[in-house]
C-alpha cells in the first residue's frame, strides 16, 4: 500500500495564502520529497526479509554442521569406550 503526499492540496493552500505560484509549487515538491524519503516500501521490507532469511539460513546450516560433528565425535568416543570395556571383560574372563 503506497502512501503519497497530496502536493496539489498543499499547492492550492499556499496559493490561497497569496503565495507566488512558482514558490507554492516548489514548497509543495520539497515537502513531498522530504516526507516520501522517510517511507518504507514493500520492496524495502522484502529486501530486509530476504537478507534476514539468508542470514538465518547460514546460521542454521552452521549450527547443524556443529551438531553433526559433535554427534559423530561422541558416538566415536562411545564406541571406543565399549571396545575398551569388551577387551577388559575378555581379558578378565579368559585370564582364568
Amino acid at each position: 500500500m503506497a502512501t503519497s503526499i497530496d502536493t496539489l492540496k498543499i499547492y492550492e493552500r499556499l496559493k490561497a495564502a497569496n503565495l507566488d505560484k512558482k514558490i507554492a509549487k516548489e514548497i509543495a515538491e520539497v515537502f513531498k520529497e522530504s516526507i516520501e524519503d522517510r517511507f518504507v516500501t514493500m520492496k524495502d521490507l522484502d529486501d530486509a526479509l530476504d537478507r534476514l532469511e539468508t542470514k538465518l539460513e547460514t546460521k542454521l546450516v552452521s549450527e547443524i554442521e556443529k551438531s553433526k560433528f559433535e554427534t559423530i565425535k561422541w558416538t566415536f568416543l562411545f564406541w571406543v569406550g565399549q571396545l575398551a570395556a569388551m577387551v577388559a571383560l575378555f581379558k578378565f574372563f579368559l585370564a582364568k
